[in-house]
């Protein structure tokens, strides 16, 4: 059977966004974490053209438990998983994992399913009712990520995350982005 993450060994555990929990992230998490616009934009303003996407996993697969209930998913209903990193001049940024379900692919006339290259957020921060539904943060440790994704992103440390469920036409995606050290010296 086919992986469904090249990120993961198992499924990382999540903190729903509740009040209070900002402060308690440091700093310059938070500022990544509750960034309200696309992240890809906030990385060209600092990086320039120089930001790009390395496509590590893209299939239709079963997505995580946690994932299919966030979404409503019936337990065997497959998604398209995408799984990113983001990096600027060699520098690894961010690691990015998304469900795409197939109604939310229809809704969008298939362009979801065709980003190639082109980073995620250029895409559903064009669509003028994006509607952002709910957040939850992660720490996630060293050992939940799989060998291949500690060396692709040159993981040595505890890494936060944020995943985010969109809506675009009232269909749900789910978008999981993990800061790596890189980004979270810029301010």
């Amino acid at each position: 059977m086919t992986s469904k993450s090249f990120l993961f060994n198992r499924e990382p555990l999540w903190l729903e966004n509740r009040q209070g929990l900002r402060h308690k992230l440091p700093g310059n998490v938070q500022s990544w974490t509750y960034e309200s616009g696309s992240l890809t934009q906030r990385l060209r303003s600092y990086y320039g053209d120089a930001v790009a996407v390395k496509i590590l996993l893209q299939r239709w697969h079963k997505p995580f438990l946690s994932e299919r209930r966030l979404l409503t998913l019936p337990e065997h209903r497959y998604s398209l998983i995408r799984e990113v990193l983001l990096h600027a001049n060699s520098k690894p940024l961010i690691l990015a994992r998304t469900i795409i379900p197939a109604a939310t692919i229809k809704a969008t006339q298939n362009t979801l399913s065709h980003l190639g290259n082109r980073p995620l957020g250029e895409i559903i921060f064009s669509y003028p009712r994006l509607e952002r539904m709910a957040m939850d943060v992660a720490l996630i440790d060293p050992l939940s990520w799989t060998q291949s994704a500690l060396v692709e992103a040159s993981i040595n440390r505890p890494v936060w995350g944020r995943r985010t469920v969109y809506a675009i036409a009232h269909k749900q995606m789910l978008v999981s982005e993990f800061f790596l050290p890189e980004v979270l010296g810029i301010v």
